[in-house]
Parts: C-alpha cells; structure tokens; sequence
C-alpha cells in the first residue's frame, strides 16, 4: 500500500546515526563499569554479542544527555484540555487527516476487515504521534534508552525497554541506526515503545521483517492489530461532545462512573445543540469534565478507555476521537471555545496536593500533575469547602486553601474578583 504515500515518506528515513558517535567525552570509570554490566546483562537475557559489539562500538556516555533533559521539561502553565485539543486537533491536521484517509481508504478497508478498527481511528492515531508520518522523534532509540537507563528516576522500566529494543536489532528486523524515535524510546509511524513492538507489531507486508519506520503497511497493521488485541469494539463510538442540565451532579463526572446512555438521557443530558444523544439506549457511557464546570462535557464509551492504553491522558483520548470523527464525517474544522479560565500552574497543582495530603483525603504524589487521583481527592476537598465537586480546582479553591483555618475550617468568603495569583 506504500504506493499511496507521498514521497517523502516513501523516502527512507534515512541513517539516524547515533547522537553520541560525535561525542568527544571521558566517562567516568562508575559509568564504564555500569555499562560492562548493562552489556553482560543483555548477553546473559539472550542478545547476542555481535549486537551488543555492533551497537555498542560508539561513546555512549552523555555528561548531559538530550534524553534526560527531555523527561525533566516540565511546562510551567497547565495546558487546560480547551488549548491543548485546538494546538493537536487543529485546522491542518485535520485537513491533512481528511486526505489521507480518502487517498489510503482501500488499504484502510483492508485492514478494518483484518482487525474490525477502523481507518478514520487509525489515521488519527498516526496524525497525533508523528503528523502523519513527518516526525518521528529524532533520537536513535538504543542510544536513548541507554542514557535513560543510566539516568536515576526511571531505570527499571528504560532498562527492559532497552532489552526489547535490542531483541528486534537481534532478530533482523532493522539496522539499529534506523531505529529512530522519541527520547524516551517510542518508535516509528504510530510510535510504538520496543516491548509493544515485540508483543503486536505484525510483518503485514509479508517480507519477513517487520520495520514500523519504513513499512507503512507493517506500522499500521500493527496499530490495529494492537487496538484489536486490548479489545476494541469496532462499531462502538469513542463517545461525543454533551451538554449537561444546569442541575447536574458533579459527583457522577467520572470516568469510572458508568450509566446507559438512556439513563443519562433521563438526567438530562443532551448533544450541544439541544437535540437527543444519537447513541444506542443501552451502551454504557461516562461523563467526563477535563474543565470543570465551565468547560466542556464529554460522553465517553469504552473505547475511549482503550484508546488511553494507547496513551493514559484524557486529552489525548478526547484528540483522537474528535480527530477521527472529523476525518470520517469530512466536516469543516471548527475551533473549540475557549472560557474564560483561572490560569493553573504546576506549582499551584502541588500547593493543593500537599493540602490534601495534610488534611489526609489522600496519600497523592506531589508531581504538579492533574491526573485522575488528584481530581478524585479535589473533589472530596471541594465537598469540604462546599463548592461544586467537578475536580477541577479554581480560584475559589485556592483562596479558601490560603485561608483556611484549623478551627473554623473553610468558611471564609472568597472575594467576587478573581484571583490572578495564587499564594
């Protein structure tokens, strides 16, 4: 099916020479030791030597190492699910979805037929992680993983991926400086991680190998083939964009929080425009509020759910259906509506966590991050405060946070002018 592509990604992707074979460096001898332990290490799970010599041959010390510095980038502001679905679903992207998925449609067939997953999901998925197959990352994946594996924060889980990584060099696959990615190892058009490569990464094009970098049809075979295997329902929706009543209890937005569709009609839940949810009654369904209250409302299936095994982040869920719809739907791209937001930042995010962690709601990790732990506890702290219990802290939070008091607790007035700076 390559022969629908364009010619730049038909084009090898070229020799992505190691970043460190240009090094000029002096390890020091703790790192020359752990990477003659690393080495055995890899002999003794089963790679062969001549791989390790082979992808071994170059420096691979780092005194400050791309992929390292790229894991501890931490953004200063919280990127509010509104900004970051118009910055990945955007008027381009979806433009550029939409004529791919009619150029490719009969190899799209081909593989719905095979894995039941169907084309507009798959070309989103590939618009998402590599824009269509334009970036894929521009680190060579051993030389990442092994400076990841050295690094202190995560080696456990870079060090098995750096063994899987070495398993496809060892059974022929691809030239180990062909293997190019992300920093912290993702690989190819749909940016598979090495162990998920060895666990569904299939040789669609029948040549005996399976190269996810320069097999279009290997890279999205095995996408689907991934998709299918962690139980995608092919006629069932990611889910869609809902309105909700003026009465609706926050406490029941959560993703884990199952009702039928029909049961949410009967709360009054309805499409934007007003009309009725076009869903079948009896799918299961939850609502989710990556805004809060005064953002936008998603009824999400189990699908979604699989999609966030693909990657665990609500938005990016919500990016790959939406996109899939507007590149089977062929519909005119339309920016989502910005409100008017109390502007969150990591620090703010940890000065709550820590709050909830002392008042003992929960036992969060203090990361900055809004992940679903952290909004289940702010909605218990939220309950406390008497405020409305979406998980989404604003200024009205934060300043009762500020204020608060052991003895009276929360009950301060907040101020009718909003907070532009938390303390």
């Amino acid at each position: 099916m390559s022969k629908f592509l364009p010619l730049y990604i038909l084009v090898s992707v070229g020799v992505a020479a190691c970043a460190s074979a240009n090094v000029v460096s002096i390890a020091p001898p703790e790192y020359l030791d752990w990477l003659d332990e690393l080495k055995a290490e890899m002999v003794d799970k089963g790679i062969s030597q001549k791989t390790i010599d082979e992808v071994y041959a170059v420096d691979y010390y780092h005194p400050k190492p791309d992929a390292v510095k790229s894991d501890r980038k931490q953004i200063e502001f919280v990127l509010r699910s509104d900004e970051y679905l118009n910055r990945v679903v955007s008027k381009v992207r979806v433009q550029k979805g939409q004529a791919y998925y009619r150029q490719l449609k009969p190899f799209w067939q081909k593989l719905e037929k095979k894995y039941n997953v169907p084309g507009e999901y798959l070309t989103a998925f590939w618009g998402i992680e590599t824009n269509f197959g334009t970036n894929f990352g521009g680190h060579n994946v051993i030389d990442a993983l092994t400076e990841m594996s050295y690094d202190t924060r995560r080696p456990k889980f870079f060090r098995n991926e750096l063994y899987e990584a070495l398993k496809i060099v060892d059974a022929g696959h691809v030239d180990f400086r062909e293997m190019q990615g992300s920093w912290a190892g993702a690989m190819g058009h749909f940016q598979f991680m090495p162990s998920t490569f060895n666990a569904y990464a299939v040789d669609f094009d029948g040549n005996g190998q399976i190269n996810i970098w320069q097999s279009f049809d290997d890279a999205a075979a095995s996408a689907a083939h991934y998709l299918t295997r962690i139980g995608w329902q092919k006629n069932l929706p990611w889910g869609t964009e809902v309105k909700l009543p003026w009465n609706f209890d926050y406490k029941l937005a959560d993703r884990d929080k199952n009702k039928t569709v029909a049961e949410w009609r009967k709360i009054g839940v309805r499409l934007p425009d007003g009309h009725q949810i076009n869903l079948p009654g009896n799918i299961k369904a939850a609502i989710i509020v990556p805004e809060g209250k005064k953002g936008h409302a998603y009824l999400v299936t189990d699908n979604f759910r699989k999609i966030m095994q693909w990657n665990r982040s609500e938005n990016y869920a919500l990016a790959v259906g939406l996109l899939a719809d507007y590149i089977k739907s062929g519909r005119r791209w339309r920016k989502l509506g910005v409100g008017n937001f109390f502007k969150l930042n990591n620090e703010n995010i940890k000065h709550i966590q820590s709050f909830i962690n002392k008042q003992g709601l929960a036992k969060l990790k203090e990361d900055g991050k809004l992940g679903l732990n952290t909004r289940r506890a702010i909605k218990k702290l939220q309950k406390a405060a008497r405020l409305p219990q979406d998980g989404y802290p604003d200024y009205q939070l934060l300043y009762k946070i500020n204020n608060y008091d052991s003895r009276s607790g929360f009950h301060v007035p907040v101020p009718a002018r909003k907070l532009h700076k938390a303390k």
